[in-house]
């Protein structure tokens, strides 16, 4: 596949949730960039016409982000549509039509995975002997085996250059921000490893429940949802070895070193919760075993990282939304009781805001020889105004696949997670706004979980 622009982009669900939510927001905002003048073809079976498709992304734009008159009337311009079944070659037929002189299209599937393999066939049988891409959404699977065969559906049209699996979290900046402060500060590389860190710990934590895909959810579950990718995804950023090149292939080679160093998650070393009331939301099943809430250790037997444990914690109707790392050091040899020292720690938080900091023991003030821990903030900031879909979006049509997950990549961290998922192990209650069931007890990093607090609350000091 050459690293040509896209010549047309095609998406299959255009009338769907997500492209009402994300695609149309993010279409409009790389019209605005310049990174997109191509026909935008949408693709769905509602019986709807091109002006019912305008108005459409109209009304998405005008609910979620507002509309740009300039940019929006290019967008319109550029806008085709084809109605009808993904079944019927007819249907392909009209695309081919659409698509008129474009050879090097990207076929975006905003659909269910269930549908991929009859959308991918007839691809493959209407679009001859062209350049294209394929975009395809989370979940890549519901298991190990379900991973395995959708890979090979994906295969069977598209080398796996060409195909770009969509997770939105590596669209976010700030998660960029730590392969920033890792491989661009000399000092970083002096203690980020096993002789300094004595545990790291990665929370995920969201203050609101399933908002109505409770469906959805109960078939998937916390582990599922945004473990097993998400929090996979920032671990891999953490612990991987600075790549030998910048190509997105070198970068992507070290991520799936960490996943190969992972053994598979022991039942011992894993929580799983679900906050009281869930079994009430609509769509979830009256004696439902959906954990929406989980903490597990990990090890990554790797030559920076072996002895040293990461803990995960990811769940729903927690205190507070937000997504941080906390490395601890080991605390100093020193004749200072131990009982006094607070661990020293680099914290990373990636949202809501972004943050780089250092928590480290000073003197307090008055004239008592007594310790207070506080931070010193390297970096400090909004999470950026590019919308993670406009960057996944560009980059996949610019042929860049530095910020998608490769196929090995997938089938090992499913590798990781199967085993225990198939286990049926217990499922905890936990009251709403707290942090998870008591049995998480069972996996805790030492010196216990850090909360994440909002604003420049955690960046005073405090003794």
């Amino acid at each position: 596949m050459s690293n040509e622009h896209s010549d047309a982009l095609v998406f299959f669900g255009a009338t769907g949730d997500l492209a009402y939510k994300k695609i149309f927001p993010a279409l409009q905002a790389m019209v605005k960039r310049g990174a997109l003048n191509v026909p935008v073809v949408g693709v769905a079976k509602a019986g709807w016409n091109l002006d019912q498709l305008r108005a459409r992304a109209k009304d998405s734009l005008e609910k979620h982000g507002g509309v740009d008159p300039e940019a929006f009337a290019k967008l319109n311009a550029q806008l085709r549509y084809v109605d009808g079944d993904y079944q019927d070659p007819a249907t392909f037929a009209a695309l081919r039509e659409q698509l008129k002189d474009a050879h090097r299209p990207a076929y975006y599937l905003a659909i269910p995975p269930v549908l991929f393999e009859t959308v991918v066939e007839n691809i493959a049988k209407s679009h001859g002997e062209g350049d294209a891409r394929v975009i395809v959404e989370k979940p890549f699977g519901h298991d190990l085996a379900s991973a395995v065969e959708l890979n090979k559906i994906l295969h069977s049209i598209f080398d796996e250059s060409c195909i770009f699996r969509i997770d939105h979290f590596l669209g976010k900046r700030p998660v960029d921000n730590m392969l920033a402060f890792r491989f661009a500060n000399a000092f970083a590389e002096a203690f980020w490893n096993r002789h300094y860190i004595e545990s790291v710990q990665i929370t995920l934590a969201e203050d609101f429940g399933v908002q109505g895909r409770g469906a959805f959810y109960d078939g998937t579950g916390a582990i599922r949802d945004v473990v097993q990718n998400h929090l996979f995804q920032v671990l891999s950023n953490l612990a991987m070895e600075p790549p030998v090149r910048s190509d997105s292939e070198s970068l992507r080679d070290e991520k799936v070193k960490v996943l190969k160093a992972i053994p598979p998650i022991d039942e011992k070393n894993l929580v799983r919760g679900q906050f009281e009331g869930y079994r009430n939301e609509p769509g979830v099943a009256k004696d439902s075993k959906t954990e929406t809430f989980a903490a597990l250790r990990l090890d990554i037997n790797s030559w920076r990282w072996k002895g040293v444990p990461f803990f995960i914690r990811a769940g729903k109707c927690l205190p507070v939304t937000s997504t941080e790392i906390v490395g601890k050091f080991r605390k100093p040899p020193t004749i200072i009781p131990d009982s006094v020292l607070k661990e020293n720690h680099l914290r990373l938080r990636i949202s809501p805001d972004v943050v780089i900091a250092m928590g480290l023991m000073s003197l307090a003030p008055g004239e008592k020889m007594e310790l207070q821990s506080g931070e010193m903030v390297a970096a400090s900031s909004d999470a950026g105004d590019m919308d993670a879909y406009e960057r996944l979006l560009s980059a996949a049509m610019a042929g860049d696949n530095s910020l998608f997950a490769r196929e090995d990549y997938v089938e090992e961290a499913w590798r990781i997670v199967d085993p225990v998922l198939k286990k049926n192990t217990p499922v905890y209650p936990y009251a709403q706004k707290t942090w998870g069931p008591a049995e998480t007890d069972r996996v805790t990093p030492p010196g216990g979980w850090e909360v994440p607090v909002q604003g420049s609350e955690s960046l005073s000091a405090h003794g």
